[in-house]
Protein backbone atom coordinates (compact mmCIF):
# COMPACT_ATOMS: atom_id res chain seq x y z
CA UNK A 1 0.00 0.00 0.00
CA UNK A 2 3.25 2.29 0.64
CA UNK A 3 4.08 2.36 -2.73
CA UNK A 4 0.74 2.63 -4.23
CA UNK A 5 -0.16 5.90 -2.22
CA UNK A 6 3.53 7.58 -3.01
CA UNK A 7 2.75 6.50 -6.76
CA UNK A 8 -0.47 7.93 -6.74
CA UNK A 9 0.10 11.64 -5.54
CA UNK A 10 1.10 11.57 -1.90
CA UNK A 11 4.17 12.96 -0.74
CA UNK A 12 4.54 11.26 2.74
CA UNK A 13 3.26 7.99 3.78
CA UNK A 14 3.51 6.51 8.07
CA UNK A 15 3.95 3.90 9.78
CA UNK A 16 1.13 3.18 12.34
CA UNK A 17 1.95 3.91 15.98
CA UNK A 18 1.26 0.48 16.78
CA UNK A 19 3.44 -1.07 14.79
CA UNK A 20 7.02 -2.27 16.05
CA UNK A 21 7.89 -5.54 15.18
CA UNK A 22 5.29 -8.19 15.61
CA UNK A 23 5.87 -11.76 13.97
CA UNK A 24 3.87 -11.26 10.78
CA UNK A 25 5.42 -7.62 9.99
CA UNK A 26 9.37 -7.92 11.56
CA UNK A 27 11.08 -4.22 11.90
CA UNK A 28 13.77 -4.97 9.10
CA UNK A 29 11.71 -6.47 6.91
CA UNK A 30 9.26 -3.25 6.33
CA UNK A 31 11.93 -0.68 6.69
CA UNK A 32 13.30 -2.84 3.57
CA UNK A 33 10.12 -2.82 2.01
CA UNK A 34 9.24 0.98 2.43
CA UNK A 35 12.64 2.08 1.35
CA UNK A 36 12.00 -0.17 -2.20
CA UNK A 37 8.62 1.71 -2.15
CA UNK A 38 10.10 5.20 -1.99
CA UNK A 39 13.29 5.01 -4.07
CA UNK A 40 10.78 3.25 -7.33
CA UNK A 41 7.84 5.96 -6.91
CA UNK A 42 10.35 8.68 -6.49
CA UNK A 43 12.05 7.30 -10.14
CA UNK A 44 8.98 7.37 -11.56
CA UNK A 45 7.29 10.82 -10.38
CA UNK A 46 10.57 12.77 -10.06
CA UNK A 47 9.07 13.73 -6.91
CA UNK A 48 10.61 13.63 -3.38
CA UNK A 49 9.02 11.05 -1.28
CA UNK A 50 8.67 9.84 2.38
CA UNK A 51 7.48 7.58 5.08
CA UNK A 52 7.97 7.90 8.72
CA UNK A 53 9.31 4.75 10.08
CA UNK A 54 8.46 3.97 13.41
CA UNK A 55 11.75 3.36 15.23
CA UNK A 56 9.51 2.84 18.85
CA UNK A 57 11.47 -0.22 20.39
CA UNK A 58 11.55 -2.29 23.55
CA UNK A 59 14.85 -0.50 24.89
CA UNK A 60 16.97 2.06 23.64
CA UNK A 61 19.87 -0.19 22.38
CA UNK A 62 17.10 -1.51 19.78
CA UNK A 63 15.46 1.97 19.00
CA UNK A 64 19.02 2.99 17.79
CA UNK A 65 19.22 0.63 15.77
CA UNK A 66 16.27 0.53 14.00
CA UNK A 67 17.15 4.84 13.68
CA UNK A 68 20.66 3.34 12.17
CA UNK A 69 19.07 0.96 9.77
CA UNK A 70 16.91 3.63 8.36
CA UNK A 71 19.63 6.37 8.40
CA UNK A 72 21.95 3.51 6.41
CA UNK A 73 18.87 2.90 3.66
CA UNK A 74 18.57 6.74 3.27
CA UNK A 75 15.25 7.06 4.63
CA UNK A 76 15.56 10.54 6.81
CA UNK A 77 12.28 10.83 8.79
CA UNK A 78 11.76 8.21 11.59
CA UNK A 79 8.97 8.04 14.01
CA UNK A 80 8.92 7.86 18.36
CA UNK A 81 5.82 7.08 20.06
CA UNK A 82 7.47 9.07 23.12
CA UNK A 83 4.65 7.68 25.78
CA UNK A 84 5.18 4.22 25.59
CA UNK A 85 8.92 4.36 24.85
CA UNK A 86 9.52 6.91 27.30
CA UNK A 87 11.38 10.13 28.45
CA UNK A 88 14.70 9.03 28.89
CA UNK A 89 14.55 7.07 25.45
CA UNK A 90 12.65 10.08 23.83
CA UNK A 91 15.60 12.36 24.97
CA UNK A 92 18.28 9.45 23.49
CA UNK A 93 16.46 9.25 20.07
CA UNK A 94 16.47 12.99 19.80
CA UNK A 95 20.28 13.49 20.50
CA UNK A 96 20.81 10.56 18.10
CA UNK A 97 18.67 12.32 14.93
CA UNK A 98 20.42 15.25 15.50
CA UNK A 99 23.64 14.03 16.26
CA UNK A 100 22.89 12.22 12.42
CA UNK A 101 20.81 14.26 10.33
CA UNK A 102 17.36 12.52 10.90
CA UNK A 103 14.11 14.11 11.08
CA UNK A 104 12.48 13.10 14.23
CA UNK A 105 8.83 12.54 14.66
CA UNK A 106 7.07 12.33 17.80
CA UNK A 107 3.63 10.33 18.40
CA UNK A 108 2.03 10.71 21.35
CA UNK A 109 -0.68 8.09 20.36
CA UNK A 110 0.49 5.78 23.38
CA UNK A 111 -0.28 3.25 21.42
CA UNK A 112 -4.00 4.49 20.99
CA UNK A 113 -4.94 3.20 25.00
Amino acid sequence: ACYECLRGGLDFTKDDENVNSQPFMRWRDRFLFVAEAIYKSQAETGEIKGHYLNATAGNCDQMIARAQCAKELGMPIIMHDYLTGGWTANTTLASYSRDHGLLLHIHRAMHAV
